[in-house]
């Protein structure tokens, strides 16, 4: 493990007093961890510093072709005040992956976890206290070689940033209309939909705009061949409730595999529910809403957990999920889950890390 050199911010920010306003991603505490990585040297100078911007060249890789990666994962405070992080190595596992696809050096996992922690534990009063608040996690990856010319970089910047959290929908639990995208796609098998990478997001930007003017959260991307079978939302895997049966899309090499939507399958067999992974055709699913077959629809991922959708929206048809309303599958879901997170429920799965 590399050694990690600490500079202490000297004029540290007044932290938010009104933790019913702190909205997602947009306040930030007073360090940063960050690492190098030159091709032949491998990573070094591994830091926490004052939050601050960094002095790009503007030929630098990541501006022109788009090299770079992130994770998304959150520190909870308990009730006794205690902070705990929710399965981290499965994240930095995960962005090793996409570092992987993306012709990026293999993160010093060992390294950034002892640096996460030690940032964590010096910006420990940013964690925020309210129920459902937390302190959001940003590591990400960046490609820094100054020149231009499509290659790989020999160059890296690897870096976390903290955030202090609300909810990420303002409506908390409350359903989602949901717009089924049939003109754009998002990612295909082959490509890098299956990465947390910043061009799988520019590329669901546009739809999330023209769904968004029309009055829905979120778009729901179908593969990008036949635009016929249900791959992911925008920031969020999808999920099914069939009764006592809870249906996901099979992963296929274009859908992101999320860390809670694997802590959502796991957690509902333990809870007793009959799970499974399938190619899901987006018309079918439709005629099962109709029928009333399927009783239950919802969207897992870091930011929001557990989001209830309400409607599906697809070929200008609206198609409403059960009576509208969050159903006793997510509900149980989400309380489970969440207690695990905040340290009201037992960790019976060994899926917390404390700080």
């Amino acid at each position: 493990m590399l050694s990690i050199n600490t500079q202490l911010n000297t004029a540290p920010k007044a932290k938010p007093q009104d933790e019913s306003k702190l909205g997602f991603g947009s306040i930030f505490t007073d360090h940063m961890f960050v690492c190098d990585y030159t091709e032949g040297k491998g990573w070094h100078d591994a830091r926490i510093v004052p939050y601050g911007p960094f002095q790009l060249d503007p030929s630098s890789a990541v501006l022109h072709y788009s090299q770079t990666i992130f994770e998304g994962m959150k520190c909870y405070r308990r009730k006794d005040g205690e902070l705990q992080l929710f399965r981290p190595k499965d994240n930095f596992a995960r962005m090793n992956r996409s570092a992987q696809r993306m012709g990026m050096p293999q993160l010093d996992t060992e390294t950034f976890l002892e640096g996460l922690l030690r940032l964590l534990r010096l910006e420990k009063d940013w964690v925020p206290h309210t129920p459902g608040t937390s302190l959001y996690i940003r590591p990400t990856l960046i490609a820094t070689d100054a020149k231009l010319g499509v290659h790989a970089s020999h160059k890296y910047l690897f870096y976390i940033i903290l955030s202090p959290v609300g909810a990420y929908y303002p409506g908390g639990l409350a359903p989602n209309d949901i717009y089924v995208e049939d003109e754009y796609v998002r990612a295909v098998r082959g490509g890098i939909g299956e990465t947390k990478a910043g061009a799988n997001y520019a590329a669901s930007l546009l739809a999330g705009m023209h769904a968004e003017k029309k009055g829905f959260v979120q778009v729901l991307w179908l593969d990008g061949v036949e635009q016929r079978y249900i791959e992911e939302v925008g920031s969020m895997n999808i999920l099914f409730v069939y009764g006592n049966k809870v249906v996901t899309p099979k992963l296929s090499g274009s859908i992101l595999p999320g860390i809670t939507r694997d802590s959502v399958l796991k957690l509902a067999k333990h809870l007793g529910y009959e799970v499974a992974e399938e190619r899901m055709d987006i018309h079918e699913v439709l005629e099962d809403i109709q029928s009333g077959k399927l009783t239950e629809s919802f969207g897992s991922g870091t930011a929001a957990v557990i989001s209830p959708v309400k409607t599906f929206s697809y070929k200008d048809k609206v198609y409403q999920v059960g009576n509208g309303g969050i159903g006793p599958v997510a509900q149980q879901l989400y309380d489970t889950l969440t207690g695990i997170q905040y340290g009201t429920v037992e960790d019976t799965l060994g899926w917390i890390t404390s700080v």
